[in-house]
Formats: structure tokens, C-alpha cells, sequence
């Protein structure tokens, strides 16, 4: 026989099942099954299956039937009060659920190498403290890829393809990249840079290990491991010894094209790799993260 002056705290909350509460809520309020079905959209017989499965994870009966309807017991009445704070606590959170998803204010997270961040972003930035000043963008600068699934940032930029099914890629743009080195410091190699006797050459890299030089093999140019003069795995850093006239490394055209006195040497094809646009699938329902992707795509695709 039920306890109707059973204490809350007898409650199975262990198998507490919000929908079964809400049908007990909506029931309560509205004073009768038929009443309630209508306000859930869904057929009396089913909510009356929920209420009764409510009471049977509580262990308590809610409702007595009386000629005008229901009337809530003594459990259901010492419960009511406690469910209705959850229903509104529900409403709050979907609220700030929706707000989230749909305000432009807030912070976002974007990871991108050293070489993105400082060639390739100001456009980006300038266009949504326009656009959306109350967004705060973060800028991770690594040239180890983010782990987007953990969160480590919302959006990144990729040098490759992502091939995990969960996160959203669109391509940005191709780039080419070139050896370059110092206009002086080419003047050392030959008459004139593109028959530069890249022989002799000190070269710049980000490691002297074989995957750099088999790209440069694949070029017809064999390197040996002894000729990388100077490392760095610092993009900028690398970049800036280039200019200083250390010797030949590679660099992206664009980038090249904005560090004054460096020029093209030998006259070896490119090496050709796609930036992408990668993020999380909670760009489909954040406002912030597709204001930040979509910027990307505009700016960096161009």
C-alpha cells in the first residue's frame, strides 16, 4: 500500500525520467488527462502510460480519480511544486540555449598556423568587428593541428583535409610554394636567381628530416641532410632568416610576395597544398562559430 505522506527524498530519483515529470506537470496544472494530452499533443491513452510510469518510478500514487477529474494526493501535491521549478528551469535553459545559438556576442576559438595568423587573418578580423562587434575572437596561434573534436578550438585552418565524419570542411584556396632566398644572398649562387646552383646552398627548414627533402626531390632537386644550415620550427621564425640572407627555404608565393627583397631561385615547379576551413558540426546551430567560419571563406578564399 502506498505512503501518500512519503518524504521527497524516498523518491527513486535514480530513475527519474523528465518526460514521464512533464506529463505529471502539464496533468496537475491543467487538471484532467484529456486536458493534458491536448496541451502535449499526444493522445490521452499515452499520457496517461507516462503519469502511471512517473508513479511507478517514484513508488507513490500522484493522482486520485474524482467525478469532476483528478485531484493531485498528498505526494502529489508535496511533489507539484518541486516539478514546476524544474519545467521552469527546462524553459530557462532552452532559452539560453537558443540564445547561444542565434546571438552574435560571446567568445569563439580559431586555431591557425603562424604563416595564417600573420598573412592571412587582418581581413578576416577587420571584417567582423564590423559586421559583429560583440563577438570576441580568440586567435590559438600552433603549427600543431587543434583537436577540434575535445573543443581545443571552435574553427580551424588546416593545411589538409580532415577525414573524421564529424567535423565540417570547406576549402579556401590552393597555394603554391616556392623556394625563395634574399635578393643578395641569391646574387651568391649564379648570375642570376632562376640558374641559382642550389649545390652549394645553405637551406632554411623547419627540420633537416627526409620529408622536407623528399618534397624537394620530387622537384629534381636533391638536398643533403648537411646543407640545412639552420632550423626552426617557428614559420615566422624561418621567414625571417630567409629575409636576412641565411640561405633558401620555402615559402608560400603570397606570403612571399609581402617580405620585400626575397625572390623565386632555381626554376623548379611549385609545391601545391589546400588551406581549409574546418569546424565542429555545431556550426549548423551557432551563429558565432558560422559568423567567424563564413568570414574565412569569404576573405581567405579570394
Amino acid at each position: 500500500m502506498d505512503k501518500p505522506n512519503a518524504p521527497l527524498t524516498d523518491f527513486r530519483a535514480a530513475r527519474f525520467d523528465w518526460t514521464h515529470a512533464r506529463a505529471f506537470l502539464v496533468t496537475a496544472e491543467t487538471g484532467s488527462f484529456s486536458a493534458a494530452a491536448r496541451a502535449l499533443n499526444m493522445s490521452q491513452p499515452t499520457l496517461g502510460r507516462q503519469v502511471a510510469a512517473f508513479e511507478a518510478e517514484l513508488g507513490v500514487t500522484l493522482f486520485d480519480r474524482v467525478p469532476r477529474g483528478l485531484s493531485l494526493t498528498p505526494a502529489g501535491l508535496d511533489l507539484l511544486p518541486h516539478i514546476r521549478a524544474m519545467g521552469a528551469a527546462a524553459t530557462q535553459a532552452a532559452r539560453v540555449a537558443s540564445g547561444q545559438a542565434t546571438t552574435l556576442e560571446g567568445s569563439v576559438t580559431l586555431s591557425v598556423s603562424e604563416i595564417v595568423a600573420a598573412y592571412y587573418l587582418a581581413p578576416v578580423l577587420s571584417a567582423l568587428r564590423r559586421s559583429a562587434p560583440g563577438l570576441q575572437i580568440e586567435v590559438l596561434v600552433s603549427n600543431e593541428a587543434s583537436d577540434l573534436r575535445r573543443r581545443e578550438a571552435d574553427v580551424a585552418i588546416r593545411s589538409f583535409r580532415p577525414t573524421q565524419p564529424d567535423l565540417i570542411a570547406r576549402k579556401l584556396r590552393s597555394e603554391a610554394v616556392y623556394l625563395y632566398a634574399a635578393k643578395d644572398y641569391a646574387a651568391t649562387l649564379g648570375p642570376d636567381s632562376a640558374h641559382a646552383d642550389l649545390s652549394r646552398a645553405d637551406f632554411i627548414g623547419y627540420d633537416s628530416g627526409p620529408r622536407l627533402r623528399a618534397a624537394l626531390s620530387t622537384l629534381g632537386l636533391e638536398v643533403a641532410e648537411r646543407q640545412f644550415m639552420r632550423l626552426s620550427n617557428s614559420h615566422l621564425v624561418v621567414a625571417d632568416m630567409l629575409c636576412a640572407g641565411f640561405g633558401v627555404g620555402i615559402l608560400p608565393e603570397r606570403v612571399a610576395a609581402q617580405m620585400g627583397d626575397l625572390v623565386r631561385v632555381g626554376s623548379y615547379p611549385p609545391i601545391h597544398y589546400d588551406l581549409w576551413a574546418v569546424a565542429h558540426r555545431e556550426l549548423r546551430t551557432s551563429a558565432r562559430i558560422r559568423a567567424l567560419f563564413d568570414s574565412l571563406v569569404q576573405y581567405i578564399t579570394v
